[in-house]
């Protein structure tokens, strides 16, 4: 194993790292989730990752999302975020899909290589196809709710979205899966109620209509959840 990998090895035992060395993980949306998730997989060891987002980083993101300097505005997310866990593990085997998942891309881009698909998306109509797609194929996925409108990071927590509460997101993603006879899904969620006074209009572009203030923290914390979640699966996989 590699040096840097030293201090995991001694919590994963070599038979974990290995297992994290060949697992091939999907993530999609290189946001304030995403781009945090990514990271702790690449820093745990994961060999294999597609990673994908269509946006470039905003003035708006450096409150919350990793790849987000006054350095790096207007530049691809998933260059600066790709050549950042190039330069954690310079071994990872990294896809780059650079483009917003439209619904018959999530389709195409969700294959049985994949060992989990980490949903990143804020925006409802591709995570409800990409959610669909890992569904529909028996790829294990976990899918981030809404992070937005949110302060207590007690209230963070990993279950099936049955059981979600206090989360517009995670309501009509149920609901709209729920047309489609899907009733399970692992989930990412708060249960703190939202701020309903956060919430700001958009102009509908990238499937997206509205979205709630945001802390620089939730989002981070929702993408280390997310990652746990995976990491766990991946060091009990036989």
């Amino acid at each position: 194993m590699a040096e840097w990998t030293e201090r995991a090895e001694l919590l994963f035992k070599k038979e974990g790292l290995d297992k994290l060395q060949k697992a091939n993980v999907l993530v999609v949306g290189l946001g304030g989730v995403g781009s945090f998730a990514a990271e702790f997989l690449a820093r745990a060891g994961v060999g294999t990752m597609t990673i994908v987002d269509g946006d470039v980083v905003d003035i708006t993101n450096i409150n919350r999302q990793l790849p987000a300097l006054h350095s790096t505005i207007g530049q691809p997310k998933i260059t600066i975020v790709g050549d950042r866990l190039m330069d954690i593990n310079p071994e990872l085997k990294l896809t780059r899909v650079q483009e917003f998942l439209s619904p018959e891309r999530a389709f195409e881009i969700v294959s049985e290589e994949f060992d989990y698909v980490l949903d990143c998306i804020d925006s409802i109509t591709p995570k409800l196809n990409l959610i669909i797609a890992a569904k529909r194929k028996r790829v294990k996925i976990i899918s981030s709710m809404g992070a937005g409108g949110k302060m207590e990071a007690s209230k963070v927590k990993v279950s099936d979205i049955s059981t979600t509460v206090n989360c517009f997101l995670a309501k009509t993603i149920r609901r709209r899966l729920k047309e489609v006879k899907i009733d399970k899904l692992k989930v990412v969620f708060s249960s703190e109620i939202q701020d309903d006074a956060s919430l700001k209009m958009t102009d509908g572009s990238n499937y997206k209509r509205s979205f709630y203030g945001t802390n620089s923290y939730m989002p981070g914390l929702f993408g280390l959840y997310a990652a746990e979640t995976v990491i766990r699966y991946l060091l009990k996989k036989e």
